[in-house]
């Protein structure tokens, strides 16, 4: 809400028809000047929300409104990423924006394939099946590809007593940081 009696002469203050106006009026502009910093947002990824639809269409993504809006974003920024011949690059910098984390790309030429080597984050990145959906629309056809994840190596749970280790489930264990 927007104070609009502040930019008026004391005189008007006493009317009560024109508070009232003044106050709808003030909450009004309150909510315009709220809607203008909310369009503004819409123009980059990192801060769309209800934008995000826009910008799948215009890159030919599919607009899925029911996954988060962190999904949808990392989405849209591999795509971004994606556009031009497909490179080496290209595809380490798409699987980090979805991995959150620092990938290595193996090339296999001679098998017409590659692999997709997670070295930043332990376990699978929660957002494979948006990754593997945007791999398929910019890999060349002709081309396979497989993952390898990164998963805690047993000397560091060793460093854990069996009552520590029974708090966690099995998954945290394949994924556990000693230093976290």
């Amino acid at each position: 809400m927007v104070d609009l009696f502040q930019y008026l002469p004391d005189y008007y203050q006493g009317i009560r028809e024109f508070q009232q106006i003044m106050s709808t009026e003030g909450e009004e502009l309150g909510q315009l000047l709220f809607e203008i910093d909310q369009l503004l947002d819409q123009f980059s990824v990192g801060t769309a929300t209800w934008g995000l639809s826009f910008w799948e269409s215009e890159l030919g993504l599919v607009v899925d409104t029911t996954k988060s809006i962190e999904w949808r974003r990392e989405r849209i920024k591999a795509k971004l990423r994606g556009f031009g011949t497909v490179t080496k690059q290209m595809i380490q910098n798409a699987a980090a924006a979805f991995s959150g984390g620092e990938v290595d790309v193996i090339e296999y030429p001679a098998e017409h394939r590659f692999e997709i080597k997670f070295i930043g984050v332990k376990g699978i990145p929660p957002n494979m099946a948006g990754f593997i959906e945007m791999l398929e629309q910019i890999k060349p056809a002709h081309l396979a590809y497989s993952f390898k994840y990164t998963y805690t190596v047993w000397d560091v749970v060793k460093s854990l007593t069996w009552a520590q280790a029974s708090l966690k489930t099995w998954n945290e264990l394949k994924v556990y940081d000693e230093g976290a």
